[in-house]
Formats: C-alpha cells, structure tokens, sequence
C-alpha cells in the first residue's frame, strides 16, 4: 500500500545524502511520476524534502530536520509513521488495517493501546533480520537478558550475553544497541549477522553506564561494485538498502571492515562481479588471484 511506500522513501532520505528519483522509482517499483507525487505528500506531512535539478540533481531532507541523520530507533519510526499516517488519512487515502495486521504478526504488542508504537516495517527488514527482530523487540519490551551467536564482519564468531536497550536502523540494516556481559560496556551489533537467539526469563535494570555514548561501528573500505544480471538474485539478498539497478547491470556500494572478508565475497562471485573501486582494493584481489594460480601451476 501507499504507506508502506511512503515510509519506505522516507527512510532513504534520512539514510542517504541525496537520491534520484530513478533510483526509488526502481526501489520501489513504480513510476517516477508516482515517486514525485509521493515526495509531495511527504514534504506536506511535515518531513521537509528539497529537491535539486541539474546532473547531481535529485531530492534529499534538508538540514536541520528533528531526526539524526545516524540512526533511528523504533520510536523514531513511530514519530514518521504518525506524521505521515495523518497526511494520507488527510487526503483521502485507504484503511490501515492491512498495515495493522503486518505489524501485529511481527509484534503483537502493537494491538495493545497502552504501549507506545513500536514498528517494524517488513519492507525494511532482510531475511536473516526477521528471524530475531520480534524476539529482540519483546526482550527489550520486558528488559530481559538474551544471548546469541555472532558473526562480525570479519568472519569471527563469538558467544555474546547482552541486555538488550533498543533497536536502530541505518543505512538499511537494523543493529542491536545494549550492554554487552562479555566486553563490559554498550555495543551495537547487526541484527542479521545474530543466530541462535535465545531470550532468558531473568531480567536487568538499566545501567548508568549505558547512558554513555555507544561504539559506533568500527571504520571500514568503501567499495564499488559492478555485478551483471545472472547475478542480481544473489545480490539483492546479500546487499539489501546497498544496490541500484541499472537495466543491464547492478552497482553496489557498500563497505567491508577486513580486505579478506571482501577479497571472500568478490572470489564467490566469479567473473560476475567487477571492482570498480578503490584501486587499492582490484590489485588486492590481483595478488590473490596470482596466489591461486601458484597452486595450480
């Protein structure tokens, strides 16, 4: 439904500079006339969106805007979804009830009027995220302790005991803000890199500490990306909120934290993939290539 879309464009302006409208009307399967018209109504909902011609052109959230441009809680969420809720029932729009029920499988606790919104919008979220968001969200609901495996962007797997504070959305991916029992202090942890998730029955009071400000996630390599189509499945899923589609190719920019992580994920792809940037990177991944070749020759 319209909703659904509007939040869905929202959440790209918070999370990005600027962005085309070609780009969403691709995201988002519709025309760029209708990506226009939705910019419109986000823009009389309250959410300021300015919008720049010429060959960089295209539309972002002007400075200022009550909301960090960083990352977005679930609350956050819940101040958009009331703004724009009010401007689609202003004109005229649908019922929300199908909305109303997606939520409501994801969390239940939303039927309940005397708790506070908390949405998880099912467009936002990957594969790997719906396995634990509605656990994290009632763990954090009723300040119980939980514990996971995780796989950081290295490949390292550790065991992590942690209470779990809150949920928050960059850049299209959900992290785990909360204090971490084995490292002592508050950590944010990606959501779909967590398995095995269990919630314990015994629950934690909030601490002073964690009112400190939290890691940000560790500095990592911009890189570029250029995959032919016989590999666009495959790519929509491992890089969701991080591609464009061109029609006859996809570009991806994301950003790796370890050169051997990202030299893993080019090999997988075969000659599918292109490195288009940094430079640093293509000659990594051509003294890889020599290595192999020693095995073999």
């Amino acid at each position: 439904m319209k909703l659904d879309r509007l939040l869905g464009i929202t959440m790209e302006l918070l999370t990005k500079k600027r962005v085309t409208a070609t780009e969403l009307a691709s995201r988002f399967e519709v025309s760029i006339r209708t990506i226009y018209r939705d910019i419109e109504l986000i823009n009389q909902s309250g959410i300021p969106v300015a919008s720049f011609s010429g060959t960089d052109g295209g539309f972002e959230i002007m400075d200022g805007f009550f909301l960090s441009k960083q990352h977005f809680s679930i609350d956050d969420f819940s101040v958009i979804y009331s703004l724009l809720e009010g401007m689609e029932g202003a004109v005229g729009g649908k019922t929300f009830t199908s909305l109303v029920n997606k939520l409501s499988s994801l969390q239940p606790a939303l039927l309940d009027e005397g708790l506070q919104k908390k949405i998880v919008f099912d467009m936002s979220t990957s594969e790997a995220e719906k396995e634990v968001l509605p656990s994290l969200l009632a763990a954090i609901d009723q300040s119980r302790r939980i514990a996971f495996t995780y796989i950081n962007a290295s490949g390292q797997v550790s065991e992590r005991k942690m209470e779990p504070l809150n949920l928050l959305w960059e850049k299209g991916t959900w992290y785990l803000d909360g204090y971490c029992l084995l490292r002592k202090d508050n950590r944010l942890f990606r959501c779909s890199r967590m398995t095995k998730l269990e919630v314990f029955d015994e629950t934690f009071s909030p601490r002073s500490e964690s009112k400190s400000p939290i890691h940000a996630p560790e500095q990592g390599t911009n890189v570029h990306l250029r995959f032919d189509l016989t590999a666009q499945p495959r790519v929509f899923e491992q890089f969701p909120g991080e591609y464009i589609f061109h029609g006859d190719f996809v570009d991806v920019q994301t950003i790796f934290y370890s050169k051997e992580y990202a030299l893993s994920v080019i090999l997988s792809y075969g000659t599918m993939v292109e490195i288009l940037s940094p430079d640093e990177l293509k000659q990594d991944l051509i003294d890889k290539l020599k290595e192999i070749r020693k095995i073999y020759f």
